[in-house]
């Protein structure tokens, strides 16, 4: 009943934005007498106010997408699908989800334009990118507070910004899309114009209050500059990419843990080191949509909730590749806290798994029952801004600055301090520091592809895991396919080579 109860909560909201927002009108026939018209919306700063909570909804758990190919779900943009995909195709992640042949597809790079992940991802992703188009062009013309409006606006920006840098990472040239009245049939705009217009957004949205000036959850200045500093970081920019790095630290608003496992509690949601995360759960009044997250359902062994009473609803779907797992210094506290490989059950007999599962985002002592996490996701922390901040230093040729940063985030670990002034040996260590301290973040993906090691580290890792071989990941593994059905009904977008 409980699982019901959330359908019948997230069907009602999503229908609620939707009369509200006018962002569903390609799934819901309109009824006049219950719906409030477009020419008298956006009037006052409550209408602002929900135009753009509406763009935060949809990173969670808001799509109804009844033509999908989950027909009816209701995830959004960080409720799953994004960062598991991420993880499998990388040398992270294996699929444990009997039936999902998607996600079997990602992990063994059997993938084509048919794989369901990618066309959610890319549905959900234009969906936030039309709720954010509709917020930058109705609120600057409603009579309201200035300073209110700015930022609303602004926040939009962020977020459309953050949408298309994951499309364009993803797919490499995807429709540009801006305004409200968009061509029915779009084409793709070049990569080079769609990362300006995402440096455009987050240069605006840099002028947003700091954390701690504005409700909890919601996009900051230091969220928009550590997004920036990895969209230059991504273009191989790297005076860019320091300079903004350096911006959030010289903030002085964020820091670290002094222990890993305390960055996934539930008492640190929004702290020190949260720079911007997707809320699930009651929130305590930050900007959150959603009663329960995916990870510890998705990420902890189903023997869990049959071991112990108070455990429920953990799957398993997603375990770790053994090559990860070994990769741990025996010094590395992050090793301990991220993995589960065996456990006691309420009988006190020790449960011995057969595959390695990730439980950095169970806080156990906050929430016993696991199945129902309210933690948020962590779409950038303040670890990810100090190593991108040493990678573009060493790329200057700055070894000291930047073996000071990446230090910091191996001291928290519990390893001792590097001093390395090769720039390849950099590289590499800044690939495996990043590996451990961001998995299950959707991360890893991104990096093989930036730093051109994909298929070198996907074939050490899996090769010995997979009966299926695993094919040579070409350049043509860049970028994923566009999905088909999106290109059956607009002959205008291309398809990346290979698929």
């Amino acid at each position: 009943m409980k699982n019901l109860t959330y359908k019948i909560k997230t069907a009602f909201l999503s229908l609620v934005l939707c009369t509200v927002t006018f962002s569903c009108q390609d799934f819901l026939t309109e009824n006049p007498q219950n719906t409030v018209s477009q020419n008298n919306y956006y009037q006052t700063e409550q209408d602002a106010i929900a135009a753009g909570n509406a763009i935060y909804s949809y990173l969670g758990s808001y799509n109804l997408d009844f033509a999908g190919p989950f027909a009816g779900n209701t995830a959004g943009a960080y409720h799953s699908t994004f960062w598991i995909t991420a993880d499998l195709a990388s040398d992270n992640m294996k699929n444990n989800q009997l039936g999902a042949i998607y996600n079997d597809q990602l992990a063994n790079f059997s993938y084509n334009s048919d794989n369901a992940n990618l066309l959610e991802i890319w549905r959900v992703h234009y969906k936030i990118i039309f709720l954010a188009n509709i917020a930058v062009s109705r609120i600057p013309g409603i009579n309201m507070n200035e300073a209110t409006r700015s930022r609303l606006v602004n926040e939009a920006k962020f977020l459309r910004g953050l949408m298309y840098f994951n499309l364009v990472r993803m797919f490499g040239p995807v429709p540009l899309l801006l305004g409200e009245d968009n061509p029915l049939e779009p084409g793709a705009a070049p990569t080079e114009a769609v990362y300006e217009q995402i440096t455009s957004d987050l240069k605006d949205a840099s002028a947003l209050p700091k954390d701690g000036q504005i409700q909890e959850g919601r996009a900051t200045q230091g969220a928009a500059q550590a997004l920036l500093a990895k969209v230059y970081l991504t273009q191989k920019d790297f005076a860019n990419a320091s300079a903004e790095a350096k911006k959030v630290i010289d903030s002085n608003v964020y820091s670290l843990w002094d222990n890993y496992a305390d960055a996934f509690k539930l008492a640190a949601r929004n702290g020190k080191e949260a720079i911007f995360s997707v809320g699930f759960g009651d929130g305590g009044g930050t900007i959150s949509f959603w009663e329960v997250g995916q990870f510890n359902v998705r990420l902890l062994p189903v023997e869990l909730s049959n071991a112990r009473d108070k455990v429920n609803n953990t799957q398993g779907w997603q375990t770790v590749t053994k090559d990860l797992h070994d990769a741990y210094l025996p010094a590395d506290t992050r090793k301990a806290a991220t993995y589960m490989t065996s456990f006691t059950g309420d009988d006190g007999k020790t449960v011995t798994l057969n595959n390695i599962y990730i439980k950095k985002y169970w806080d156990e002592a906050a929430d016993p029952t696991a199945g129902g996490s309210t933690n948020d996701f962590p779409v950038i922390r303040y670890s990810d801004v100090l190593l991108m901040y040493a990678e573009a230093q060493a790329e200057l040729g700055n070894f000291p600055i930047a073996n000071e940063n990446i230090n910091i985030v191996k001291r928290r670990a519990g390893l001792p301090a590097v001093n390395i002034t090769a720039i390849e040996a950099f590289r590499e260590a800044i690939l495996d520091e990043r590996r451990k301290e961001f998995i299950g973040e959707g991360q890893r993906w991104f990096d093989l592809v930036r730093t051109n090691k994909l298929n070198d580290k996907v074939h050490k890792a899996k090769d010995a895991e997979y009966t299926t071989p695993i094919p040579v990941l070409s350049q043509n593994y860049q970028v994923f396919p566009i999905p088909q059905q999106e290109r059956d009904v607009n002959p205008n977008l291309p398809q990346n080579p290979g698929f």
